[in-house]
């Protein structure tokens, strides 16, 4: 075994190492466990948080960054009673003070729930809901269709009876059927469909508690026509969401605290709105998942300590059941570095097999963790190679101890050990 480390020698010190550590079965396992535990909670932690930031930004992109969010409260009768003599609630005028007034506000998107007592077409009828929205609300939202077209202004112009379905109502009202061009009636009106929304490729409707409108199972028709042709209830909000956008170049922080001074004086002091900004949203959701990403860090570190620590004492263990062999491959030549490198090997090995093993359960674990909770799940190669390379440090540093211990011991001595 001495000489020089090559090819040879090196294939020689894993095939003993491997044959090693089989000839010991049950022992390797439970050391492995500590190992394999380790690494599949470091990948699965990596893989589910990129995959939160990632469905994060996509979620924060169908606010989007530059958008602020007002929202009406919603109130009974005999509290918006009292409120009205106070406020009128959000307001199109509210909207045309701030675009006056605000120069960082470029523009606007708003809308309005409709009280919805039928929804159908000639196919079937559909548990869905209704909103007016402006043509600028796609547009803010980033959305995209999957057919025909989203609403424009000309149709807010004309007051025109069109709508935009999202995939789920349109799935349901039409079936196989192609929906462009045919008509669904929103509670006595019916409404041409010229558009079908392409499915949103986020899972969730709500992010940090905010809805972002379930737009899968909506259907969408122009704020103009819903205010002037479908009746609202009296005292409710003449908008219930609006949407104004900042400009790039200034802080959505600091124009959300004008808008909030804008509107208090507005509403005579009344807060019966909301006001969310997205990016503070975002920053909540790095928070938590930095939060998520130091636990997780924490339980993979004790795993791999105490993997670390279960290949130290089966490195031991073999050093004392074969001191006696460690004795005659001395007494026929081996230097002390051969018998580190053996033992260092032998950690080496089960190093690897721990992390290979660790991949798959990382893997499994990360698809369990998704199916069961929901959770995105992006696939990260940084993950693996970073779990890997833990491993490979931890089980190797284990390892020195014993293999410095095994190369000291006195020839003679252990030629003599029973």
């Amino acid at each position: 075994m001495a000489g020089t480390l090559n090819a040879a020698t090196l294939k020689l010190l894993i095939g003993d190492a491997l044959n090693e550590l089989l000839s010991q079965k049950l022992r390797t396992f439970l050391t492995l466990l500590g190992m394999i535990f380790g690494v599949g909670a470091v990948i699965a932690m990596l893989n589910i948080g990129k995959g939160a930031e990632r469905e994060a930004l996509k979620m924060i992109g169908a606010m989007g960054l530059q958008n602020l969010i007002v929202e009406a409260h919603s109130y009974n009768k005999e509290e918006l009673q009292e409120i009205r003599e106070e406020s009128l609630g959000l307001t199109y005028s509210d909207v045309q003070a701030a675009l006056h007034t605000l120069p960082f506000i470029t523009g606007y998107s708003a809308e309005k729930q409709i009280k919805l007592f039928a929804l159908y077409s000639d196919f079937a009828k559909a548990d869905a809901t209704a909103v007016g929205v402006t043509a600028s609300y796609f547009t803010l939202a980033s959305m995209q269709t999957s057919q025909g077209r989203l609403l424009s202004p000309e149709d807010e112009k004309r007051v025109a009876q069109v709508a935009v379905l999202g995939s789920d109502v349109a799935r349901n009202l039409f079936a196989d059927q192609d929906p462009i061009g045919q008509y669904v009636k929103v509670n006595h009106l019916w409404f041409e469909v010229v558009g079908v929304l392409a499915t949103p490729d986020f899972n969730k409707d709500a992010f940090q508690g905010v809805k972002l409108g379930g737009d899968r199972n909506q259907v969408f028709v122009p704020l103009a026509t819903s205010q002037m042709k479908l009746s609202a209830e009296p005292l409710t909000n003449e908008l219930d969401v609006v949407k104004p956008q900042v400009d790039e170049d200034y802080s959505t922080v600091l124009a959300a605290k004008a808008v909030t001074q804008l509107l208090s004086q507005r509403h005579a002091g009344v807060e019966d709105y909301q006001l969310i900004i997205p990016v503070q949203l975002l920053a909540q959701q790095e928070n938590t998942q930095r939060i998520f990403n130091i636990v997780m860090a924490c339980v993979a570190g004790i795993s791999l300590l105490v993997g670390g620590i279960g290949i130290m004492n089966i490195m031991l263990a073999n050093v004392l059941e074969r001191t006696r062999e460690i004795g005659l491959l001395r007494a026929v030549g081996a230097t002390q570095r051969d018998i580190k490198l053996q033992f260092i090997t032998e950690s080496f090995v089960i190093s690897v097999v721990g992390g290979l093993l660790g991949i798959v359960f990382g893997l499994v674990l990360s698809e369990i963790i998704g199916f069961y909770s929901e959770w995105a799940v992006s696939w990260s190669l940084t993950a693996i190679v970073l779990s890997v390379s833990i491993c490979l440090l931890v089980g190797v540093g284990f390892g020195v101890f014993p293999a410095i211990k095994a190369s000291k011991l006195n020839p003679i001595d252990a030629l003599h050990t029973d």
